[in-house]
């Protein structure tokens, strides 16, 4: 282990808050490069063989008089474990900054690329390196993305205003429960089941939230944050930000405004009842949600930035993991040469994320507080209930989440799912114990309440 990954996660085990005071402008910087991997690459699921829509990874650096914050997204499945340690110094030792002030999330679109250097070191031994994704590539982007963040101008702020609008007929539940309390049956996000599409929304966050940064009145950059599965179809071999991704895209060159999105608690959130996966429903669900982005941005409310208008705090906390996975049987699966590469994968993957559990490496909960703002960065395909239960506990302050962060754990669900069965909570999707609601809820109740 290199030394300043080791100073990093020794000094993780300390809640640390940092300050920025308004004695000097604040400023921020945005960024975006494109994240599309080569021809021939691996795709989350097959190998890419048509250009499709450009990839991006977009960012914000905001500057005080101390260092700087990077919040970043990207249009890839996940990001999980040493690849967002890579990110994180990169764009630290290219801002000036620390790696536990930098977030990296993605948007989860499935045709697009994941990211895991730790679970590709474990497959070198066995001769598959480059199997789940194009190494070179991800090295290549985390480069460009540091660089330009590095490069990119920074302008003044004297606002940041906050905005919400209702998501109409995009997100539904899908977890459809039965009469005994358990999950009957999953109502994916492309569904074709006239009968699971005719049943209620079940479970949601409708609101799409807006943090912007202004100049007096010209808005220099917008931030989104809305929860939901962001297929409309996949498996196509070709790149697509989705309908998000696009959405964003298309406010971008409506407002000239540099717009970043991230995905909220989705994980157990899709557009299954709106969407039957054809080609023909993208569009609209693009235009629903773009039309929710506007709204938002309308409905802004501004607040002048004044001394102690801006903190960033961090919370690291220790995940239990899932008592199903078994490390020797892990092992053993990933020196199988029978086993198909994507099996195998799955299997260094999930190895990786028991071995830091059991080094006890902790992971990371961010709040960025902005005025009356609060924006929880948080790991993993959460569930919008710990999203919907992050807004009942400050109703006086406008809260928004970003999931999707570290993609190491897979889903992670209320403890009460794991027994009501599911996808979400299966030992398949969630590699952590149902013991992880009180540990993340603590952790962001202190997140909330600094």
């Amino acid at each position: 282990m290199n030394p300043t990954r080791f100073l990093l996660l020794a000094c993780l085990f300390l809640s640390t808050t940092f300050s920025f005071a308004a004695n000097q402008p604040m400023r921020i910087a945005t960024f975006s490069v494109d994240a599309t991997p080569p021809l021939g690459s691996p795709l989350a699921y097959d190998p890419m063989i048509a250009t499709g829509t450009p990839l991006s990874c977009k960012g914000i650096v905001i500057y005080g008089d101390r260092k700087p914050v990077i919040l970043c997204a990207v249009d890839w499945i996940g990001i999980g474990s040493s690849g967002q340690i890579a990110f994180k110094e990169a764009f630290a030792e290219a801002v000036g900054t620390d790696p536990e002030r930098v977030t990296v999330h993605t948007l989860h679109q499935h045709d697009a690329p994941r990211c895991n250097f730790a679970a590709d070191d474990l497959l070198k031994e066995q001769g598959l390196t480059g199997m789940a994704f194009n190494v070179a590539h991800a090295r290549k982007v985390i480069r460009d993305a540091a660089a330009a963040a590095k490069a990119a101008p920074q302008e003044a702020i004297t606002h940041v205003g906050h905005g919400t609008a209702e998501v109409k007929e995009i997100a539904s539940n899908r977890r459809i429960m039965g009469p005994d309390g358990k999950v009957r049956a999953t109502r994916w996000t492309a569904c074709r089941s006239p009968e699971l599409r005719a049943l209620p929304v079940g479970t949601i966050d409708p609101e799409l939230s807006t943090v912007s940064f202004w100049f007096e009145d010209e808005c220099r950059a917008v931030l989104s944050y809305y929860a939901c599965h962001p297929q409309s179809y996949y498996r196509t071999g070709a790149p697509s930000p989705d309908f998000p991704g696009l959405a964003r895209n298309q406010r971008e060159e409506e407002s000239g405004i540099p717009h970043i999105h991230f995905n909220g608690a989705g994980g157990n959130i899709g557009a299954g009842k709106w969407n039957d996966g054809s080609k023909e429903n993208r569009p609209v669900l693009v235009n629903k949600l773009a039309t929710a982005m506007k709204e938002s941005l309308n409905n802004t409310k501004k607040q002048g930035v004044n001394s102690g208008f801006l903190h960033w705090h961090v919370e690291p906390v220790l995940m239990p993991p899932s008592t199903a996975i078994d490390e020797a049987a892990l092992r053993e699966t990933i020196s199988n040469i029978k086993a198909t590469p994507a099996v195998r994968y799955a299997a260094a993957k999930e190895l990786d994320w028991y071995l830091r559990c059991q080094r006890k490496e902790p992971v990371n909960l961010t709040c960025l507080q902005i005025g009356s703002n609060r924006v929880l960065h948080m790991p993993g395909e959460l569930l919008v209930e710990y999203q919907l239960w992050a807004k009942e506990q400050k109703p006086n302050l406008s809260i928004a989440m970003a999931a999707y962060g570290d993609y190491s754990m897979g889903y992670i669900a209320p403890s009460k799912a794991y027994d009501e069965g599911g996808y979400e909570a299966s030992a398949r999707a969630s590699k952590v114990a149902p013991e992880v609601e009180g540990v993340l809820k603590e952790a962001m109740k202190k997140l909330l309440s600094r």
